[in-house]
């Protein structure tokens, strides 16, 4: 395993673990489909969730809240698409596209933003 591919999980992991602190309940991590990829898949209340977690060190190029860039957001939402279709009972599920940004402070430690309603599927 690489050391990003760690590093990626280890935050996704402590995104996980904040969500999971603020009421959410997981149903997939890293659901991936030949459209892409959905690093965290979770239920808040009746809301179906899909979330990009994003990890920057560095605020150049404008930090974390920027690494999500329309195309990606097409593709998760594809896969979304995709992860619903293939389960009939959650046809009629709300969802939502949330954001989990953890941004290093000049200290070394990590500020977590969630963002509810990240973006929306047209």
């Amino acid at each position: 395993m690489s050391k990003n591919l760690r590093k990626g999980l280890r935050f996704e992991d402590q995104a996980r673990n904040y969500l999971q602190s603020s009421g959410l309940v997981l149903l997939n991590s890293n659901y991936r489909c030949r459209f892409g990829e959905v690093d965290l898949i979770m239920r808040d209340d009746d809301t179906l969730c899909f979330i990009e977690v994003k990890f920057r060190k560095s605020r150049f190029f404008g930090g974390a809240a920027a690494s999500i860039p329309r195309t990606k957001q097409r593709k998760i939402i594809k896969t979304a698409l995709f992860y619903i279709a293939s389960r009939r009972q959650l046809a009629n599920q709300a969802m939502r596209f949330d954001a989990l940004l953890i941004q290093q402070q000049a200290d070394g430690s990590n500020h977590i933003n969630w963002i509810r309603n990240a973006f929306y599927a047209e």
